[in-house]
Parts: C-alpha cells; sequence; structure tokens
C-alpha cells in the first residue's frame, strides 16, 4: 500500500474538517507574502517611482481595511480619505492590503491621465465586470473595449438635444410631486385627495420624494410606463432596486471575501427587476421592424426601449442598458436635488435670489422652456456650486490594463510619474479632489471658503480643466448629462414658483454637518427633512 493510500485510510471526516480552514489560512499567508515579493522585483524594473506609503500597524494592511469599513459604516469616508493624503503630505498614496498595492490619488493630473491621456492604459477591468455583472450586466458602466464601445454608440443617440428638450415627461409627473409634498409623503393610491393649502408647512423629507420623482420619470422615459412610486408607499419594483443597491455596494466593498456577503435578498430583488424589464422587452420585441420605424415617426409614445429595440432585437443587451440607464438616471439626479434643497434651506439668501430669477425669466405659472432654463444664470450657478461640493459619483475605481504609469505623486517631491503594474485598482475621488483648499483662490470678503455652499463664486471664478469633473470626463464622461441637468433645472424652477421658503429642520438632525452617505451614489445620510411654504396669492 502507498503512502496516499494509507493517508487516506486513517483521515476522518473530522480531521478533514479542521485541516482545510489552516491550508486555506497558510495559503492566503503565502500569497500575501510571495505574490508581493514578486510584483516588487517587477515594479523595481519598471520607470517611474513609488509614491508615499500609508502606514499600516496590523499585519496585511488589515487595520486599514478595517478602518475602511468603520468609515463607510460611519459615512466618514470623506475624512478618511483627507486623513490619509494629510499624512502623508501628498494627493497621491499607496499600500498594500492582503498582499494586494493599492494607489489612491486625488490629484486632478492623474485623474485626467486615467479617465482621458492614458485612457487605454485603464478600465473598469474583468474583476469589476464579474462582480457587477449579475446587477448591470454587460452594459456601459461594467465593459471595456468593443463591449463598451458599441454600448456607448447604442446609448448615445438617445441623448441628442431633440430628445433631452423634451420636457413633457418631467411636467407629468410634477403635480404629483406637489401633492406629496402636500401630504408629507407618498400618497396612498393615485386618487388620493390632497388639501394642497392645509399642507403648507408640514414636514417632509424632500430627498425619498426625489428618489420617487426620478424614478417615475425615468421609467416613463424609457419604457413608456410610469411605476407610480409617488403615489404608494411601498413599490415592489423601487424596494427591489433599493435594496440591490445597498447589498450590491456591500458586496463591491467587501472585495475578496464579497463572498460572505449574503445573496438571498440579493437574488430575490434581481428576480423582481428582471421580470418587471422583461414584460417591457417582450412587449416591445413583438412590434415589427416596421412598426417600431412607425413609431419613430409619429413619436407617439416612443421611448428609449423603442429607440434600442430599433438598433438591436438581443434581448440581454436591452435589458443590461436599460437597468444602467435606469440606475444613473434616477439615482444621479435624486441626490443632486436633495443637496441642493438641503443646502438652499440653510441659505435662505440664495434661495431668495434663485427665486427672484425663476420669477423674472418666467413667471410664477407658466412651464419653462430648454432655453429658460439654459438661460438662467444663478439657477446654473445653484446646480454647480452642488455638484462641486457634492459630486455624484464621490469615490471611483480603474484597473491598470497594461503596466504603466500616473503622471506624478512618485519621488521625493512628488512630481516623478508613479509606477504602476497590470491589474494594480487605482482608486480616486472626485470629492476630495473638488474640495481641495490649494485648487481654489484664498477664502476672501469676495469668496468663500472651499467647504462652504456660494453659488455667487461662480460669478467671478471657473475651475480649472479637471479640477471640477462631476460627470466624470474623457470618453467614458456621462452620456446623460444633460439629460440630468435639465430635469433638475426644471424640478427647481417649478418648485421655486410655487414655493418661497423652505424651513430647514436638517440642523436639529447633523448639526449643520452633512452626514455623507457614499454608497454607489452619493446621497445624504439623514434624508432631507424641512417645511415648504408657498408663495402667498395676491
Amino acid at each position: 500500500m502507498g503512502l496516499l493510500e494509507t493517508l487516506v485510510e486513517h483521515v476522518s471526516a473530522k480531521s478533514v474538517l479542521l485541516a482545510v480552514p489552516c491550508l486555506l489560512l497558510a495559503y492566503m499567508i503565502m500569497g500575501t507574502m510571495v505574490k508581493p515579493a514578486w510584483q516588487e522585483m517587477k515594479l523595481a524594473r519598471l520607470p517611474g517611482a513609488r509614491a508615499p506609503k500609508i502606514k499600516s500597524n496590523w499585519p496585511f494592511g488589515l487595520d486599514f481595511l478595517y478602518n475602511g469599513i468603520r468609515a463607510s459604516m460611519k459615512y466618514q469616508n470623506l475624512t478618511l480619505w483627507r486623513g490619509m493624503f494629510a499624512n502623508a503630505g501628498s494627493q497621491t498614496v499607496e499600500l498594500r492590503v492582503a498582499g494586494r498595492r493599492i494607489v489612491f490619488t486625488a490629484d486632478h493630473e492623474n485623474i485626467k491621465a486615467i479617465l482621458a491621456t492614458q485612457f487605454g492604459d485603464y478600465g473598469k477591468g474583468e474583476p469589476f465586470h464579474k462582480e457587477w455583472k449579475p446587477f448591470l450586466g454587460d452594459s456601459i458602466f461594467t465593459t471595456d473595449g468593443a463591449l463598451w464601445h458599441d454600448s456607448r454608440q447604442l446609448i448615445r443617440p438617445q441623448f441628442v438635444k431633440d430628445r433631452v428638450s423634451d420636457l413633457h415627461v418631467f411636467e407629468s409627473h410634477m403635480q404629483t410631486l406637489f401633492k406629496a409634498i402636500a401630504n408629507g409623503g407618498a400618497l396612498n393610491g393615485e386618487n388620493q385627495s390632497v388639501d394642497i393649502e392645509a399642507g403648507n408647512g408640514k414636514p417632509v423629507d424632500i430627498s425619498d420624494l426625489f428618489f420617487r420623482y426620478t424614478l417615475d420619470a425615468a421609467t416613463d422615459f424609457l419604457l413608456g410606463y410610469d411605476v407610480k412610486s409617488l403615489s404608494n408607499p411601498r413599490q415592489e419594483f423601487a424596494d427591489a432596486f433599493g435594496e440591490v443597491q445597498r447589498l450590491q455596494s456591500l458586496i463591491s466593498r467587501a472585495g475578496a471575501l464579497n463572498w460572505v456577503v449574503p445573496r438571498g435578498n440579493f437574488n430575490k430583488g434581481m428576480e423582481v427587476i428582471n421580470n418587471f424589464i422583461n414584460q417591457y422587452i417582450e412587449r416591445t420585441l413583438r412590434l415589427s421592424p416596421e412598426e417600431l420605424a412607425g413609431k419613430s415617426k409619429s413619436d407617439a409614445g416612443y421611448t428609449f426601449l423603442h429607440a434600442l429595440a430599433g438598433y438591436t432585437r438581443d434581448r440581454q443587451v436591452l435589458r443590461d442598458q436599460l437597468i444602467a440607464v435606469l440606475l444613473a438616471g434616477r439615482d444621479t439626479t435624486a441626490c443632486t436635488l436633495s443637496w441642493t434643497i438641503y443646502e438652499l434651506a440653510r441659505h435662505p439668501e440664495a434661495l431668495q435670489k434663485l427665486r427672484a430669477e425663476i420669477l423674472s425669466v418666467v413667471g410664477p405659472t407658466r412651464a419653462p422652456t430648454y432655453e429658460d432654463l439654459k438661460g438662467m444664470k444663478y439657477l446654473q450657478n445653484v446646480m454647480n456650486e452642488t455638484l462641486r461640493l457634492y459630486p455624484v459619483v464621490p469615490f471611483n475605481v480603474r484597473l491598470a490594463l497594461k503596466d504603466t504609469t500616473l503622471p506624478r505623486g512618485g519621488g521625493p517631491d512628488g512630481l516623478t510619474p508613479v509606477k504602476v503594474l497590470k491589474d494594480t485598482p487605482i482608486a480616486y475621488s472626485t470629492l476630495v479632489m473638488q474640495r481641495r483648499p490649494d485648487l481654489y483662490p484664498a477664502p476672501s470678503a469676495d469668496f468663500a471658503p472651499v467647504d462652504v455652499f456660494s453659488p455667487e463664486r461662480w460669478q467671478r471664478w471657473q475651475p480649472k480643466p479637471w479640477q471640477y469633473i462631476p460627470f466624470n470626463g474623457g470618453p467614458r464622461i456621462c452620456i446623460g448629462q444633460q439629460f440630468a441637468l435639465t430635469e433638475m433645472a426644471y424640478v427647481l424652477t417649478r418648485l421655486f414658483q410655487r414655493y418661497e421658503r423652505i424651513d430647514n429642520y436638517m440642523g436639529a438632525i447633523d448639526g449643520g454637518d452633512p452626514t455623507l452617505r457614499a454608497e454607489i451614489v452619493l446621497q445624504p445620510g439623514d434624508g432631507v427633512k424641512g417645511w415648504f411654504w408657498e408663495a402667498r396669492k395676491v
């Protein structure tokens, strides 16, 4: 009998169960030691220098992982990142976590390289694609190369000016939003009777209503069907969409340990989402190419889905792109509107300036045109300032697709290119970059400090290139940014035609220090609660 057979004969099930975790631990420890040694030798041969290293007090950099998770749970990511750069004296740093080198940057020149000038060197990468595929499939947000290019070419025509400037999809939901504000929350059915006058000064979480409004508008625009979440406190699709995003964020942050995140609710939510989307795909695919072309010419009931189906009849492609655009169309706009109201409520002088401009241009009742919205300078300044302080995607990551460099951050003076091995994650933050005091004029009577909401700064100042990129930049710049800006401008205009002031309640909740909840998008962690007051009718 050979040695192997002897061992098998004497090994019990219990000993196997005990041995497996030990072997896995040994494998992980060896991996975190052997792989870095190999990487260090390869890095030494690359041109460039290293970025300052973040000090770690625990083995394998696990203290950074622990602090990162704790900061995320307490919505202190901005504080963590700022401290990380301040302690290193650099806007680009590196560390190893469980043997993997990660580079962090808030340097606009490095972000420019990642997104534009060295676009071919960096991408989403296959690990990201695999991680997000159950939710966003092979969509524009998860792919690189030909798949990404094809997705962008498929979606781009749907956001041309003629489509973006068609404002009826926004107006059709405004009256329901007004009723929900007067009701103090989502309606209990479309036919609920609401006394608008009695709603004056009723406390409401406007952030919740904005997420409902933008979901209704997005599903109307994409599918030709409004899910009516403003008219139903509990809406299965809306609930599933929110829960899947929450769990996807956890899965993404867990990295190599994402397998420990329970998938039960995620899978249930995806089933609800897919069933909902697929019924509209099936209905659309029952139309012949001639019928689709007829809808396009008449524009009666013509939707984003109809336009996509005119290019492809692949059900999976349609599903992936619809969900990706729905995610972008709902959450980005809802978050920015929420932050705008948060700041206007605690800066009543800015609200009065905004309202005065709105009334001077469109009056108290007329629906604004696309040209009206683009022509209101203070309105544009308010939105720019909100996006400066609260960029929609505050933290992002790209993977090095080959051995390459970042333009600067290495060496003693920080001006030497940083060497980057293939498959190195580069984490970057527009939130940190757009709040860097050194990128702004010194505070003065005419220029507010960097962390202060001040639309007036935009009257005499413009950011330098790549120091303000709320919609990303380069080839991957957000296709739907004009749609989002138009929707935000429209909603703000209609709101402040009707309401003359907001009583701020957030100070009692967060003490004036906003809670930055950074999951996929940056949203107010405590909602935005206040009282809306209609203008007195003369």
